[in-house]
């Protein structure tokens, strides 16, 4: 997000406010502790003022029962702090720690609704940032700044008022210097938010390369270029500290100009009130009393400040939150979206015309395809051509540019996208298992089927026998993205997964690509029962596998060069001929 674009304080606020909602009564109570441990630091001052002043004028008004009456009473409310304390630095952070799972909650929701064309831009190690390092520090903001601004508040006003009583000039002379401090540190203030801020972005392009090293480690010992990963983290890990060291010099210089202020704030109370003393235009009492107010008031002002930081993580957090919130996803239901019921499986590409962005060239131009209930089209051709995108226009994974795309007679963009993918089965070359069970990934198909209906889908699928013969059966762990299994084996449980889901309509995405003959022999047989009764879309490089289709079509990039029966292709004698030779040889 360019400079110009950043959102502002006050509108990230205003957005962030809505999340305390649910926890008001905790926030009221939560500032109402932090007044009472605030007031208990404000009455010793005056307990010292009163023994001081007795000890001036009558040391006999300091009896045993005044000093243990005092004495007493300051305990109860040191009793008081602490279990005001306790409440604030446990139910507090707790109030944090749950805005911070709604937030995180929301995020992931948000993130659900986004189409691919956003996640073939982002780096999922960048997107995991934000929902860990970037929300933490939003709970302790959520937390504490309410608190240390209302704590922060309440002193200086209190101090404010009852030095006034004591010495009106003293007290406007010690205030004058505030303002002059918060204009030099506003500069500093600004830096830190802009270096925090560009800290969270390159930690989270150093998550995102971690991430895709460690995910393709197999790739780097095969080709033993440990050392060329090591030196690309280094200079990501490297970017990452050069930008924390300005942060934390900028941090320095906040902090160094604070103290410098403090000080000169504490010598000029101390030297001017004690010309004041001498000059009996103030009481001793009064200027012991004083000195122990401003100790309290730079100690808040210090406070204050040095939650300054935490103040600018929370609100880098919640910016870098409301950017991914902020973002539109390219596809979602229209108003008034019907429910899709496919009940014959026709599909008809209307004058389709697509591109990825405005300002690229066109994928597929004024495409007409029209595929009957039940019948079984193959997409063949080279690579680039778009078979793959229109398998993935189908389910909407990708808007069209123009013309419509239909099933049984209803164009997609007016139905939900959840009634429309349900009916769709998907199975790509690209397995991707989920951590977890053999018997969860097939159930991901449909959630809440019985362990008989996993095992029939299963066996459908010709998974049954190896799956059996695992250590633990249906409940062995696969590992992360399935890695304990052969690519066979997961091809399987991925069509198991679509048996289950028993859709009417049928995507094969080179489903059988990346196998050796063995397994594609099994998957291939798999995937002919899976077809069965089914509107079926394949694409396929491997020509023999789509020999039997209803319909083959060949696409290039000019679009449909060829359509036909095996049969018919062949005698043709044009690119599908060429191609199917070429691969017989």
């Amino acid at each position: 997000m360019s400079k110009e674009n950043k959102i502002g304080n006050a509108k990230l606020i205003r957005r962030f406010l809505p999340y305390y909602r649910p926890h008001l009564k905790t926030l009221v109570f939560d500032l109402f502790c932090a007044a009472l441990t605030t007031v208990c630091e404000l009455v010793l001052p005056m307990f010292v003022r009163y023994i001081t002043d007795a000890a001036i004028e009558d040391i006999s008004l300091l009896t045993a029962k005044t000093i243990l009456s005092i004495g007493g009473i300051y305990v109860v409310l040191r009793i008081i702090d602490a279990l005001a304390n306790y409440y604030m630095a446990s139910v507090g952070h707790i109030m944090g720690t749950k805005m911070e799972t709604l937030m995180r909650k929301d995020m992931f929701s948000h993130l659900q609704k986004l189409s691919y064309s956003y996640y073939d831009e982002t780096k999922v190690g960048t997107i995991m940032s934000r929902f860990t390092s970037d929300l933490f520090d939003v709970t302790e903001f959520a937390h504490h700044c309410p608190e240390e601004f209302f704590i922060a508040g309440i002193k200086i006003i209190v101090s404010f008022i009852i030095l006034s009583f004591m010495n009106i000039p003293l007290t406007l002379i010690m205030f004058a210097v505030i303002p002059l401090m918060a204009l030099c540190l506003r500069y500093f203030k600004h830096r830190m938010k802009e270096s925090m801020r560009e800290s969270r972005v390159t930690l989270g392009e150093l998550n995102a390369q971690i991430e895709d090293s460690l995910l393709g480690v197999r790739v780097v010992k095969s080709f033993a270029n440990e050392g060329i990963e090591q030196e690309k983290f280094k200079g990501g890990n490297e970017r990452f500290l050069k930008i924390k060291s300005v942060m934390y010099k900028y941090m320095g210089s906040y902090s160094s100009i604070n103290r410098t202020f403090e000080g000169i704030m504490y010598i000029v109370v101390a030297v001017i009130g004690a010309f004041f003393l001498v000059a009996e235009k103030i009481e001793a009492s009064d200027y012991v009393a004083y000195l122990m107010y401003a100790s309290m008031l730079l100690t808040a002002i210090r406070k204050l400040v040095d939650f300054v930081e935490q103040f600018q993580r929370g609100m880098t957090g919640i910016e870098r939150f409301a950017e991914i919130m902020d973002i539109e996803p390219a596809i979602k239901d229209k108003e008034n979206a019907l429910t899709l019921n496919v009940t014959e499986g026709k599909i008809d590409f209307d004058n389709v015309t697509f591109k990825y962005a405005e300002d690229s060239e066109e994928i597929l131009n004024h495409i007409n395809l029209h595929i009957g209930s039940g019948e079984s089209f193959a997409l063949v051709g080279p690579s680039g051509g778009g078979k793959t995108t229109i398998c993935n226009l189908i389910p909407r994974f990708y808007e069209i540019t123009s013309g419509s795309i239909k099933i049984d007679g209803t164009d997609i963009r007016d139905v939900t996208l959840k009634s429309l993918r349900e009916n769709i089965g998907v199975v790509q070359q690209d397995v991707y298992l989920f951590s977890g069970t053999v018997k969860e990934n097939i159930e991901y198909g449909r959630p809440g089927a019985t362990d008989e209906e996993i095992r029939e889908a299963a066996r459908l699928a010709g998974a049954e026998d190896f799956i059996d013969n695992l250590p633990d059966g249906f409940d062995t762990y696969v590992g992360e993205r399935g890695v304990k299994l052969s690519g066979g084996q997961k091809q399987r449980i991925s069509i198991a997964r679509v048996f289950l889901k028993n859709p009417k309509i049928l995507i094969l995405d080179e489903a059988t690509s990346a196998l050796d003959n063995e397994s594609e022999f099994l998957v291939q047989q798999s995937l002919e029962r899976l077809s069965k009764g089914r509107t079926t879309i394949t694409v396929a490089h491997r020509l023999t596998t789509i020999k039997n289709a209803d319909k083959i079509l060949v696409i290039t990039k000019d679009g449909i060069a060829e359509s036909g029966s095996h049969e018919e292709l062949t005698e043709k004698n044009g690119i599908y001929s060429s191609m199917y030779t070429m691969y017989r040889v």
